[in-house]
Formats: structure tokens, C-alpha cells, sequence
């Protein structure tokens, strides 16, 4: 079995960024950046993504203490068969439109809308006299970062991504699993807030889903040949 921290470090990457571009909370990252300080957003996201693949990593470890080890490896090469299949079927089915953006849009703007009506005339003179008097702790831990913590948190939990993750962690090294996950969240967050509606707006999610299937029938094939010892 490969054990190797670099392997499961690289494996956890490359799984972690192609999950992650172009999945729904990428876009909730890039648009609430628009609206919001970076700086909040970028946090908010990060320590909800980082905390779940910490989760996800802990539930992996520790699934081999309650199967054998020969059960936790098959159910990971099905789990990888069945996602590689899952995304290369919704790539070759997507049309051309990002559908994942204009959903996350279209939520946010019902959220905002009230709040943006009432407030629209004299809000920045008014905020920045708040953020003024305002100690630097209730500045970080805002509203909004709080918004951005939850919306990414419980959209994570029970993805396609946070399963592979547990998988991966219970067939590879969990320090390379979770150190792997964490810089790919880094990345793909990053450059969500970063390029905002504009660099989500050029993403293919129909590449990135084919990419991510064909990944994923990749660990399959690998685990499916790997021998396994019994524990």
C-alpha cells in the first residue's frame, strides 16, 4: 500500500484543486468577494474549507480502526470508480454555461436585496465610522465573515470532495492527505476571491468535471492494483 507522504500529498492536491474550481463554493468565495472586504471573505471560506478537510482527514484515519484494512481499501477504489464515472457523466451532459455561478448569484442576491435597498444612500461614511470604533476582533469576526464560514462549511459537508477526501485518507498517509487538501484549498480560494465573478465566470465547468473524472477512474485503476496487506 502507498504510505508514502509525498504520494498522498500529491494525490490530495490535484483531487482538492479539481474538485474544488468551478464547484459551488468557489463561486461563493468570488462573489461574495465583490461585495465584501477580501480580507473577511478569504478568511471566512478558508477556515471553514480548512476545518472540513481536517474533518474529513480524521474520519478517513480512523476508518481502518473500525473495518480491516482490505474493507476500507475497497470501499475507497469503488468510491473512486463511482466519482471518476459521476464527473465525467455531468461533463459530457453540461451544456456550455456556467449553471453553478448563475445559482450561487442568484442566491446571494436574495440575500442582499433587502439589506442593499435599505441601505444604499450613506452606507460607506457610516461603515467606515463603525469599522472606526470598532475593536479589530468583532471587525474580523463579522457578519459577513461569519456568512462566508457557514454558506462554505455546510456546502463542503457531505460533497463529492470531503467523501474522496475521507477515502483518500483512509487508503494513503493522513499527514500528506490533510497537508495536500489544505494547500489545494489555499489555491483555489485564493484565486477565487482574488479574481472574482470574472475569472469564475471563465471557468469550464465542463473541463473541469471531465478532468476531475478522469483523475478519479486514475486512483481507481491505481488502487485496484495496488496489493493490500491485512492489518
Amino acid at each position: 500500500m502507498g504510505f508514502s507522504i509525498m504520494e498522498a500529498f500529491t494525490k490530495s492536491l490535484a483531487m482538492t484543486i479539481l474538485s474544488e474550481i468551478g464547484d459551488k463554493t468557489f463561486f461563493v468565495a468570488a462573489i461574495m468577494a465583490m461585495r465584501h472586504p477580501r480580507r473577511l471573505i478569504l478568511a471566512g471560506c478558508l477556515g471553514a474549507l480548512i476545518i472540513m478537510t481536517a474533518i474529513s482527514v480524521i474520519f478517513g484515519w480512523a476508518a481502518p480502526n473500525l473495518l480491516s484494512r482490505k474493507w476500507t481499501h475497497f470501499i475507497t477504489t469503488i468510491l473512486f470508480f463511482a466519482f471518476g464515472f459521476w464527473s465525467l457523466w455531468e461533463g459530457l451532459t453540461e451544456g456550455g454555461e456556467s449553471e453553478e455561478l448563475a445559482e450561487v448569484e442568484a442566491e446571494l442576491s436574495k440575500k442582499n436585496e433587502p439589506s442593499t435597498k435599505a441601505t444604499a444612500k450613506g452606507n460607506k461614511i457610516g461603515d467606515d465610522m463603525k469599522k472606526q470604533q470598532r475593536p479589530f476582533f468583532t471587525q474580523f469576526f463579522s457578519p459577513v465573515l461569519l456568512e462566508a464560514f457557514s454558506l462554505t462549511f455546510f456546502g463542503e459537508w457531505g460533497d463529492k470532495s470531503q467523501l474522496a477526501t475521507i477515502g483518500l485518507a483512509a487508503d494513503e498517509n493522513p499527514i500528506g492527505v490533510v497537508l495536500g487538501g489544505i494547500l489545494g484549498q489555499v489555491l483555489c480560494t485564493t484565486a477565487a476571491v482574488v479574481g472574482g465573478r470574472s475569472l469564475a465566470s471563465r471557468i469550464s465547468e465542463k473541463m473541469v468535471a471531465l478532468s476531475g473524472g478522469i483523475l478519479f477512474v486514475i486512483f481507481g485503476i491505481q488502487s485496484l492494483l495496488t496489493k493490500v496487506e491485512n492489518a
